[in-house]
């Protein structure tokens, strides 16, 4: 199976469908993180959609897109116009790829700001179904692909996991790591667990 993960650079995904013998090629205008230069493609990924891949995963800038900069997009109040520019460039980039001539795809992106009336997503998913104790919304855009499966047994069973509440059993929200000075760029990482259910039970739908 050949897989484009667009706007990859860590290569955490491209690497999950390596391991089960698929020809997998991150890509992005950036050099890759992950290792294996041989497997990335540093390229605008617009450039490259009609190469003949079978499956694309597409993680999509979200800076000015992302509900999580509301009060950058709306400072005193106020839209700030040129952000929101930005966001409706953002917001067409996406549309390029969702909309782009491969049979498969998924495209990945927090939640964003209703202010650019995104299409509705097909499916809602956590870290925390996945095995990582991390509570993080994403939401999935799928194009001829079923929705991801859980691989957290405790789920399956409806046991909430414990690194939902505190030790006083009041209920918060863990937010990945202290990433430093890389902050948007480690956030912005794929969680193992997730690359991982997404080639095995993506990986056989040729």
């Amino acid at each position: 199976m050949r897989v484009l993960v667009a706007c990859e650079e860590s290569q955490v995904v491209c690497m999950a469908f390596r391991r089960l013998g698929h020809e997998a090629y991150s890509c992005d205008i950036i050099p890759c993180s992950g290792g294996h230069p041989e497997w990335h493609i540093q390229d605008d990924v617009l450039k490259h959609l009609d190469d003949g891949w079978d499956l694309m995963i597409a993680h999509p800038p979200c800076t000015y897109i992302a509900r999580a900069g509301t009060r950058w997009l709306y400072p005193n109040h106020k839209l700030n116009q040129d952000r929101y520019n930005k966001g409706l460039e953002a917001k067409g980039f996406f549309m390029k790829l969702l909309n782009s001539n491969i049979r498969l795809i998924a495209v990945e992106n927090p939640v964003p700001h209703k202010v650019f009336k995104m299409s509705k997503e097909t499916q809602i998913i956590q870290p925390f179904y996945f095995g990582h104790d991390v509570q993080k919304t994403t939401y999935l855009w799928l194009k001829n692909l079923p929705k991801l499966k859980s691989t957290n047994e405790l789920l399956k069973h409806d046991i909430e996991p414990k690194f939902m509440r505190d030790s006083k059993g009041i209920r918060h929200s863990k937010w990945f790591m202290d990433c430093g000075f890389n902050a948007a760029k480690e956030k912005s990482k794929t969680f193992v667990g997730i690359a991982n259910a997404m080639a095995e039970q993506w990986g056989v739908r040729v």
